[in-house]
């Protein structure tokens, strides 16, 4: 597997995972801090300015206690998608 982070340019970091792999969420919140490595080197007119946010959907490692609480103590600005509903679906 492979967890891709980019923007509206290009890709600012990349990790593959292992098959066998689980991506819980001890493993998302190392993969996060090298995302924020990352974004302090590729991208530092952003980090600066703390002026980028991260897209999660509704995955349970998003979710998790540990990692809203790393995310709130380096204030990233999180974008999280709604819950699914039959209401909100398009129509096929």
């Amino acid at each position: 597997m492979v967890e891709v982070f980019s923007d509206y340019d290009s890709v600012i970091h990349y990790e593959f995972t292992p098959a066998v792999q689980t991506v819980n969420k001890e493993l998302y919140l190392e993969i996060l801090k090298r995302l924020r490595d990352a974004i302090k080197r590729k991208r530092p007119e952003k980090w600066a300015t703390n002026d980028w946010f991260l897209l999660h959907d509704n995955a349970p490692t998003h979710r998790a206690l540990i990692v809203k609480k790393y995310l709130a103590k380096h204030s990233v600005t999180t974008l999280e998608r709604p819950p699914y509903s039959p209401d909100l679906a398009p129509a096929a």
